[in-house]
């Protein structure tokens, strides 16, 4: 499995599981009636954030956008925003790409990285991020409609990189 940057021409292997996503209703609040040119407007990073894909043979398995939460005073925090195929899911894609954002952030300079909205109802995604050094600092109530679960709760998510916290 490599991870490498992102370029138009993976956006067609993208695409498919972006959308497909999306509209399950489980974990990002995106507009569903985007087209594909809009979503990828939406999700490919320009600096000084980046936008990367994991890819194991010429397949991408997993995305994850990254880079400031907030500009000018708050541009010492990141964030980032992950998407792993569902055909690849259970292989380890996400941890890869979340070891990677971290990484990212760490050599950019970032004091810390805050998820703003991760679905209290993605367990296998909040496990994954508290196993790499995030804790839930807060969650705001029936924030999230989800498709299976009704209104649930969004956690806000924050890995504090001045720290051995961060694996």
């Amino acid at each position: 499995m490599t991870i490498r940057p992102v370029t138009d021409a993976d956006w067609a292997q993208i695409w498919p599981f972006w959308i497909e996503t999306v509209l399950a209703g489980e974990t990002y609040a995106y507009p569903i009636e985007l087209t594909s040119e809009q979503a990828q407007a939406l999700w490919v990073e320009q600096p000084p954030g980046a936008t990367v894909v994991l890819e194991e043979d010429g397949v991408v398995l997993g995305t994850a956008k990254m880079g400031p939460n907030r500009p000018s005073f708050g541009d010492h925090i990141g964030t980032a925003s992950f998407i792993v195929s569902p055909a690849a899911r259970g292989r380890g894609v996400g941890r890869r790409l979340g070891e990677h954002v971290v990484a990212w952030h760490r050599e950019n300079g970032f004091r810390g990285i805050q998820f703003n909205a991760v679905v209290e109802t993605n367990t296998a995604a909040v496990r994954l991020w508290q196993s790499l050094g995030f804790e839930i600092v807060g969650t705001v109530p029936g924030a999230f409609r989800s498709t299976a679960h009704g209104f649930v709760g969004l956690h806000v998510m924050f890995c504090d990189l001045t720290s051995d916290s961060a694996r």
